[in-house]
């Protein structure tokens, strides 16, 4: 598959609370303004997979992107998609999902990203497709034709990328880690709060078969101990973290060139 007949084959859904913000990252990125790929923009939607589903029944691309709105993709990501693709389309016919970072299934964290947040790249670089047991939810590819929907049960805004790698390896369909890097352009994150409690809980009850569970934020295990233990250790580097936190407003592309993806 050649990027330009793949670039006719994806549409992006994004989720949107902040219109400077998906101007200066997502849409700033040559798969929109030099590709031409439809971003579809929910806004309000309680949750993600609310948001993702209503995406997903209003538009028909074969591929589509489900991204946030600080993800910048470089401008190699579409060669880097179809690669990987055509590579994961052999290894795998049965495949759903694609990601740029997430954890192996020996809970290495595996990918290429640059993070904002963390003020450097992150990950270990893959050359072809490897499974994962989740992925970051910044952004991932889901081939449409698996049938795959999101769980509207899942509240807010996380783990629904752990949620939809499960789902996808249950209907026995592949979820992968691809070299796909992006810049993932995202501010200082804080303490975890309620809305994340809730998305944990949630995961922890639905897929307690298949735990324990490593995302790439904490593991999630049977008796559930890890939350309590990982909100201590943010409290604790709140202030060494939010050091460490590089500019959100700044261009992407200069991250990205940073990196050698410019």
């Amino acid at each position: 598959m050649t990027p330009v007949n793949l670039a006719r084959q994806l549409c992006i859904v994004v989720a949107c609370n902040n219109d400077a913000c998906l101007e200066r990252n997502l849409l700033a990125s040559d798969l929109v303004v030099k590709h031409g790929v439809s971003v579809h923009v929910e806004r309000g939607a309680p949750s993600a997979s609310i948001a993702y589903n209503r995406g997903l029944d209003a538009t028909d691309a074969p591929y589509v992107i489900f991204a946030h709105q600080d993800v910048y993709l470089p401008p190699s990501w579409l060669e880097n998609l179809a690669s990987a693709i055509e590579t994961i389309s052999v290894q795998d016919p049965d495949w759903a999902l694609l990601a740029p970072i997430g954890m192996a299934l020996d809970e290495e964290h595996i990918g290429d990203i640059w993070t904002t947040c963390l003020n450097k790249r992150v990950g270990r670089p893959v050359k072809d497709p490897e499974a994962a047991q989740s992925v970051d939810e910044q952004i991932f590819v889901l081939r449409r034709a698996t049938g795959l929907r999101f769980d509207e049960k899942l509240p807010f805004y996380h783990l629904y990328g752990t949620d939809i790698v499960q789902a996808a390896w249950a209907s026995g369909h592949g979820a992968y880690v691809a070299n796909i890097p992006v810049v993932h352009n995202d501010g200082f994150k804080g303490r975890l709060r309620g809305d994340f409690t809730a998305g944990f809980e949630y995961v922890r009850r639905k897929w307690k078969a298949a735990l324990p569970l490593r995302t790439t934020v904490l593991r999630i295990s049977w008796h559930g101990l890890n939350l309590p233990y990982y909100r201590f250790r943010t409290w604790r580097s709140f202030a060494r973290r939010q050091s460490m936190a590089g500019d959100e407003t700044a261009d992407p592309r200069g991250f990205s060139a940073l990196c050698g993806w410019e």
